[in-house]
């Protein structure tokens, strides 16, 4: 991989083309505005799209693993899908999102509704 190109006032052409395509522009004008390839544009927002999955592994290794593992049921798993496709996030880092949101905003109680009589959760 080589040094960035500066493209258009952008430390990078990927940068250049991520901007351009937040702003709306498809792949054909963002190609002619910087006179590259079709594919190359495609190519460059791979590249962004890995660098950035790469990135949150990494953010990742700022917990704290321990010799135990959080197993999701084929079904939650399943269930889980389409949410994290439309966020783009694997399935594990949606579960993992939605335990810390649950957990930093105290809402288990509201979540699980362990009344006594009832809930979804109670034993048969």
């Amino acid at each position: 991989m080589g040094a960035p190109k500066p493209c258009l006032g952008y430390r990078s052409r990927t940068e250049a083309v991520m901007a351009m395509r937040a702003q709306g522009m498809d792949t054909r004008a963002i190609a002619s505005r910087i006179g590259i390839e079709l594919k190359t544009v495609t190519a460059l927002e791979g590249s962004a799209a890995r660098s950035d999955r790469a990135r949150d592994r990494r953010a990742s290794t700022d917990y704290v693993h321990v010799d135990r593992a959080i197993i999701l049921p084929v079904t939650l798993a399943h269930d889980l899908r389409e949410p994290a496709r439309k966020r783009r996030l694997s399935v594990e880092r949606l579960a993992i999102d939605l335990l810390e949101a649950i957990a930093a905003d105290d809402l288990v109680e509201a979540v699980l509704d362990d009344r006594p009589n009832g809930g979804a959760h109670a034993a048969s």
